[in-house]
């Protein structure tokens, strides 16, 4: 095999990598925020692991973050404003790389 093609597997690798990264960063930030969400709105145990479920999925609606806001958003109301569930959403982000990070 030439050199362009093992750099051209590298780089397929690496892409499939990273996008199964993003993937699993996106799934933990939203079940974080659903935790955070279901404390909010005094869910504990079951049903706020079963909401955190319901904010894993609803992520699945449309591309980007969007659905997700809306689901949150509409169950909490008057709970959170927008730019605290969008600020929150920014910090579990990076808790949730962070936490993918110290797994590998």
């Amino acid at each position: 095999m030439s050199t362009f093609d093992d750099r051209e597997n590298a780089f397929e690798s690496k892409f499939a990598h990273d996008a199964e990264m993003q993937f699993k960063a996106d799934a933990r930030r939203n079940k974080l925020l659903g935790l955070w969400a279901a404390e909010l709105m005094g869910k504990t145990g079951d049903a706020a692991a079963d909401y955190a479920r319901e904010v894993v999925k609803s992520d699945f609606e449309e591309a980007g973050d969007e659905d997700v806001y809306r689901k949150v958003s509409g169950d909490l109301g008057a709970l959170a404003d927008e730019a605290t569930i969008r600020s929150k959403m920014v910090a579990l982000m990076a808790e949730a790389k962070a936490q993918l990070m110290d797994e590998v």
